[in-house]
């Protein structure tokens, strides 16, 4: 009876000696065309040794660092038939065993060699090392393991791998335990970093009796240090010789622990952010700090533990990322995460000349009206042009904009529609917000003991917005802490002996109720609204939505939620409404222009500012309680407002157009908070006011007419006798008004 033959693919073991080889070809040979020469020279010119000149650059002290690149392997592998194919996945699976292998690749015979008579100090401490070794007496001790110079003396780089471009980048939370010991890429925020400290690699001891030095190779967060010599000579002797540790002859590199914590719009709703911990080792270090967003490729491996700590750790074990590569987002905008055919529709739509109107439209068209309130909102999403000064001045460009009204009028909403299209923002209430929890947090590191920061709202949502609902339940306390953070755009930090100051530039949209439960226009807005004023002129709109009860206009409101309800969706609207993939494509595309302010403008502009300023006073020059207080900080709000409009044309240069508009909504927000009497007396001219007051006291007379007398007596109180005199011969002309010849009596004339 013959055997049965197995069905099973044999597994093929990979060589890695054979893999070895084939890696120091790589190095050695791989070419690609030099950018930098130019066009004029010879073809043999522009091709160059990508990974030899690297080497050769390290020979001469000149790079600490060789990158190598997936893609570089892939493309290697398609030039060569005989390079083993499956050698750029299996770098990717299985990174920390290759990371060793390109490391000894790098220094065989053949490869560039340091110069030790040129080299830095360590090099001369290796040299002496191996004359040391050529010279000793003792010929056991140099086939002492512990004894030999090891290899991570030897080479001063660090191989570092960069993922391929087929490789997506991934979240966070879909990170799992198959991927242990592979190369990743992921996303996030930084949330928390320490300092740099040195991290022991080599431990180098000297024998205080035979003068051998012995080597330790650490490769884990903690280690036993050697107390007794291994050398056969002392060994021999029953009382073993101390060993003194040598710190020039051991080897450290830069060591930084970093957690990273998955952006907030790929957190899944009602789901606890996650994050992981990020190590980072020479080079990588220093490469962000709190609040940045970034992207870390790196082997996905345990933390190992011995001792007590596995005892008690049991089957679980800590995973971290072992950075190879990092890179900093500098915006949170970006065009290039848009497809070219959303791009191609941003680029016709700009020249629809009612582009600015669809857009705010789209931004929450599930809720009625507002048409302002949403082009406002834009034109934060948008923000003006950021400046710093040549002498350290910076002037912030974020537009601020603080939304105060009735309950049920839809401010929660608006600031969550706000975060559904802005790439970049962090959610947060006033009530579950403290003060560190808002800029920063000086911690005590468990591992290092080290007092690290932990980045709060503001700085996470650094270039991007930081919403705060129910403002008005924050502390005091609590409150101030955004004052600097709101003109200056940075947080200060000075506690428990660190002393910083991090970068949160960030616009704030902020909600909050009345302090009277409801806005009661009978009062100032400083009684209303129950903020300083220091706080207040910060905000660069300022809009109360207060719930009028309005037949028509509940009608409408109440057939428009209805529809909602039904058909979940909004009604249609004489447009087909934009996305939110193109508002934000719109408003990417927008803030690659700095659009700024031509000379002949300069006029108007002011003009415009005193127009504002003038009217926060009363008659005898004093601030009028009742009205918004529009501070010097108003003119920066029109220039803001006016370069967001030039954004959103895609322009470079502010026209009179934009700064009517942006005076027209400063107007509007300002007339949101006036009592209807006092709305009336603000915006309308004086020859109407008066026409008003003569009319209103004529219909409550006799046959509509009174006494000449009796009216300038009413008037005169008021305005000007000149201004009254003009007025009744104007509406007289027109025949609204009749007066007899002798001037003693008015009559209303009924049309």
């Amino acid at each position: 009876m013959q055997p049965r033959q197995s069905t099973k693919k044999e597994l093929k073991r990979i060589d890695f000696q054979e893999h070895k080889k084939h890696i120091f070809d790589f190095l050695r040979d791989y070419e690609v065309e030099d950018e930098d020469v130019e066009m004029s020279g010879s073809q043999d010119n522009k091709i160059r040794k990508k990974y030899y000149n690297y080497l050769m650059e390290y020979a001469d002290n000149r790079r600490v660092e060789i990158p190598v690149e997936i893609d570089d392997l892939y493309d290697w592998a398609e030039r060569n038939p005989e390079f083993p194919q499956d050698l750029p996945e299996a770098v990717v699976r299985n990174t920390v065993r290759y990371v060793k292998l390109f490391a000894d690749a790098a220094i065989m015979e053949g490869m560039p060699e340091r110069d030790l008579e040129t080299g830095n100090p360590g090099d001369a401490v290796l040299k002496s090392r191996r004359l040391v070794q050529e010279s000793s007496t003792d010929p056991h001790a140099v086939q002492e393991p512990r004894n030999r110079i090891p290899k991570e003396l030897q080479r001063n780089f660090q191989v570092v791998f960069i993922p391929p471009s087929r490789n997506p980048v991934q979240k966070i939370r879909l990170v799992n335990a198959a991927q242990i010991g592979g190369l990743i890429t992921v996303r996030g925020i930084v949330t928390r970093i320490t300092e740099v400290r040195p991290f022991i690699q080599v431990a180098s001891y000297v024998c205080s009796k035979c003068g051998c030095e012995i080597y330790q190779e650490v490769r884990s967060r903690s280690y036993k240090p050697l107390t007794e010599c291994t050398t056969p000579s002392c060994v021999a002797i029953k009382n073993k010789s101390p060993l003194e540790f040598v710190t020039r002859s051991s080897k450290f590199t830069k060591f930084q622990e970093m957690k990273l914590q998955e952006l907030p719009e790929e957190v899944p709703e009602g789901n606890v952010p996650r994050s992981l911990t990020v190590y980072l080792f020479g080079e990588q270090s220093r490469s962000a700090q709190c609040g940045d967003k970034v992207t870390v490729a790196g082997i996905w491996l345990p933390l190992p533990k011995t001792g007590f700590r596995a005892l008690k750790s049991g089957l679980c074990t800590t995973p971290y990322l072992h950075c190879t590569h990092i890179t900093k987002e500098k915006k949170g905008y970006d065009t290039q995460t848009h497809s070219p055919e959303i791009m191609e529709e941003v680029e016709d739509a700009v020249t629809d000349p009612n582009i600015y109107t669809k857009l705010a439209k789209s931004l929450a068209p599930e809720f009625y009206g507002m048409e302002d309130i949403k082009k406002a909102l834009l034109l934060l999403m948008v923000a003006g042009v950021s400046k710093n000064l040549a002498d350290g001045l910076k002037i912030r460009g974020d537009i601020n904009v603080l939304l105060m009204g009735d309950p049920g009028v839809a401010k929660s909403q608006l600031l969550r529609a706000v975060c559904r299209i802005a790439p970049r923002t962090v959610y947060t209430t006033g009530q579950g917000s403290s003060g560190v929890g808002l800029t920063a947090a000086v911690m005590r590191d468990k591992i290092t003991k080290d007092m690290v920061l932990e980045a709060g709202a503001l700085v996470l949502a650094d270039m991007g917005i930081c919403c705060i609902d129910e403002f008005d339940k924050m502390e005091e306390s609590d409150r101030t802490a955004i004052h600097e953070v709101m003109e200056q755009q940075t947080v200060s930090i000075a506690k428990a002996g660190v002393t910083t100051s991090l970068n949160a530039r960030t616009a704030v949209l902020a909600a909050a109720n009345p302090a009277f439960g409801r806005y009661n226009k009978n009062k100032s807005a400083q009684q209303n609204i129950n903020l300083p004023a220091a706080l207040l002129s910060r905000f660069d709109v300022l809009w109360v939505i207060v719930d009028r009860s309005d037949h028509d206009r509940d009608l409408s409101l109440a057939q428009h939620i209805c529809y909602v309800h039904q058909h979940d969706t909004f009604p249609e609207m004489e447009f087909q409404a934009y996305s939110a993939d193109f508002l934000r494509a719109y408003i990417a595309r927008a803030r690659q222009f700095e659009p700024t302010i031509p000379k002949e403008l300069t006029e108007y502009i002011v003009m415009s500012y005193v127009q504002v300023r003038q009217s926060s006073l009363t008659e005898d020059g004093q601030y009028d309680s009742r009205k918004i207080i529009g501070t010097p900080r108003a003119l920066l709000s029109i220039l803001r407002l006016g370069q967001a409009l030039a954004r959103l044309r895609f322009s470079n240069t502010v026209n009179q157009g934009d700064v009517e508009e942006a005076m027209r909504i400063m107007t509007e927000a300002k007339r949101s908070s006036l009592a209807e009497e006092e709305e009336f007396a603000e915006f309308t001219d004086m020859k109407t006011r008066i026409y008003t007051d003569v009319r209103d006291w004529l219909r409550v007379k006799d046959e509509s007419r009174g006494k000449m007398a009796d009216l300038m007596e009413l008037l005169q109180g008021k305005y000007e006798d000149e201004k009254i005199r003009e007025c009744l011969e104007d509406y007289q002309e027109l025949d609204v008004f009749y007066i007899n010849t002798a001037g003693t009596y008015i009559q209303l004339v009924e049309t």
